[in-house]
């Protein structure tokens, strides 16, 4: 009798199990079906194209000469440059300031500290392209908000947008401005799982402020810095919105981004195989720079 009941409840759990697994296929097959229609097809279709010369009427194998002709395009060159200081700029001051932020909020109580990392992130939920539109008004040679304030301060009024020497700096200072809300809630998030036991001990022992930064906090949260500093190169790398809103790659090329170049090509001038090939190079570039930050910053990292 107990040989058969045994049985029976192995029979139920192999059904229910069984179950268990067909309905989380079912579930699983919407995010499946549009991962591979608009992630993985595109990528594929992509690596084809790079080696293709892409008409309207036939598409025709070229081998590398996408790629020889990126690497030998000038412009492409100045995008990169540009995409390069863009984002180590940016990237810099974006995690120094969220760290500076996330250490004076993290002596205050809940509330204080809900209602700040809430109003550093709300940038972050607000569409890029409204963002950039109000920064376009800000920078405005005309009547813009901030040459505004230069004349009331009887300074002369700026083109920052049309100057070769000002527009790089203006995006980067309103991408500094605007971003770093989700790094703010990270390693606020970090900072509160340090054991207040290590700050009375180093206290105790006559530490510092600026040793107990540098010997026990940033230690400790090492590992989301990494994770900031890695994701944050890659998604700044990719800079677009604002480019495309504000400058349009302009003036004289001054703010053309990798991105931005790509999509010139790709959708202006219809030149598929040369934008998937540019594509390629900016994953390529990111794989790498990724792995470099690995390399220097993963060292005796626990998670």
């Amino acid at each position: 009798m107990s040989i058969a009941s045994s049985r029976s409840r192995a029979i139920r759990g192999r059904t229910r199990g069984g179950e268990s697994a067909v309905w989380g296929a079912v579930f699983a097959a919407p995010q499946t079906v549009l991962f591979l229609i608009f992630f993985l097809l595109p990528v594929v279709m992509a690596f084809a194209l790079a080696f293709m010369e892409v008409r309207p009427t036939r598409m025709t194998w070229i081998g590398l000469d996408n790629f020889r002709r990126v690497f030998n395009d000038p412009l492409f060159g100045k995008a990169l440059v540009n995409t390069s200081i863009f984002t180590g700029v940016v990237v810099l001051f974006w995690l120094g300031k969220a760290l500076l932020i996330a250490y004076l909020l993290d002596p205050m109580n809940r509330t204080l500290q809900t209602f700040f990392k809430s109003a550093f992130y709300l940038p972050a939920v607000t569409s890029s392209v409204i963002i950039s539109l109000v920064w376009l008004w800000i920078f405005n040679p005309a009547f813009g908000l901030l040459n505004g304030l230069m004349v009331a301060l009887g300074l002369q009024p700026v083109a920052w947008l049309g100057n070769t020497q000002t527009a790089l700096p203006a995006l980067m200072a309103m991408q500094i401005i605007m971003g770093g809300g989700s790094s703010i809630v990270l390693l606020s998030a970090a900072l509160a799982r340090i054991p207040r036991d290590l700050y009375e001990v180093a206290i105790i022992d006559g530490a510092k402020r600026s040793t107990i930064f540098a010997q026990i906090i940033l230690p400790l949260i090492r590992p989301t810095l990494l994770y900031l500093v890695v994701t944050g190169t890659i998604n700044t790398f990719q800079i677009f919105e604002a480019v495309y809103v504000m400058t349009q790659g302009g003036p004289q090329f001054a703010t053309t981004t990798v991105v931005y170049r790509i999509y010139v090509e790709a959708f202006q001038r219809f030149n598929l195989g040369l934008a998937s090939a540019q594509a390629i190079v900016l994953f390529a570039i990111t794989m790498v720079l990724a792995a470099i930050q690995f390399r220097l910053m993963g060292q005796n990292v626990e998670y």
